[in-house]
């Protein structure tokens, strides 16, 4: 059972950079604010591997809530009404699909599918994301060839913020492979997004699944001479 949670991620409507990794996202970026960091982006909020799912439909949306682990609400400033509002949510791509499976008969519910993916394929750029998959694959050739497409997918999407958009990530640099295999393993792997629901700090969570993490890219890089 979900609990009710006040993340908030914010499309800024000016040019941002991310106070952690000190990316210069642009204009319309998507961040989060905290206290003592400042503005960050989904990368460094550990919000990356959440999808957008925009307003409109009460029934996908309640349900899509009710089955991710973590959801963020969207907010947009609006200049005609000089007030914050509601664009969606950022929930996690399974619980869309079992909302979507509740929601079969609702031809609305088909159209907003159609209509992500269309915005997905806009949105990425499939050479990029192939010579980043290949990097994984050189890097990591153990990890399933299927698992790598989503990694470099996730990671590559434009203007995410996410750490396959960086200045660094565009050379395609070790590191920065490595961080998006983090990532990844850390929301698919761990119970990492169960104890930020709880009310862990993201740096105490982080700790904890570290080990979990460290294991598998251990097993990812070792080539399988079999």
């Amino acid at each position: 059972m979900n609990k009710e949670n006040n993340l908030v991620v914010f499309i800024s409507s000016k040019n941002s950079t991310c106070d952690e990794c000190k990316e210069e996202l642009g204009r319309g970026a998507w961040i989060t604010l905290e206290k003592e960091k400042g503005a960050l982006c989904l990368s460094c909020s550990d919000m990356e591997h959440l999808v957008f799912l925009p307003s409109g439909s009460a029934a996908l949306t309640r349900r899509s809530k009710k089955y991710s682990t973590l959801f963020a609400k969207v907010l947009k400033w609006s200049k005609a009404r000089k007030r914050y509002e509601r664009q969606g949510l950022l929930v996690e791509q399974k619980a869309i699909e079992q909302a979507e499976k509740e929601c079969l008969d609702d031809e609305e519910v088909r159209a907003r599918k159609r209509e992500r993916a269309a915005e997905k394929r806009i949105f990425q750029d499939k050479a990029y994301i192939q010579s980043f998959a290949q990097k994984i694959q050189a890097f990591y050739p153990s990890c399933p060839i299927k698992r790598a497409k989503i990694i470099a997918e996730h990671a590559c999407q434009k203007y995410s913020g996410r750490v396959g958009r960086s200045a660094a990530a565009k050379n395609l640099e070790e590191q920065t492979i490595r961080l998006a295999m983090i990532a990844h393993i850390r929301h698919t792997e761990t119970d990492y997004d169960e104890l930020l629901a709880m009310g862990y700090e993201r740096q105490i969570a982080r700790a904890q699944v570290m080990e979990t993490i460290l294991k598998i890219l251990e097993k990812w890089a070792t080539k399988d001479e079999r």
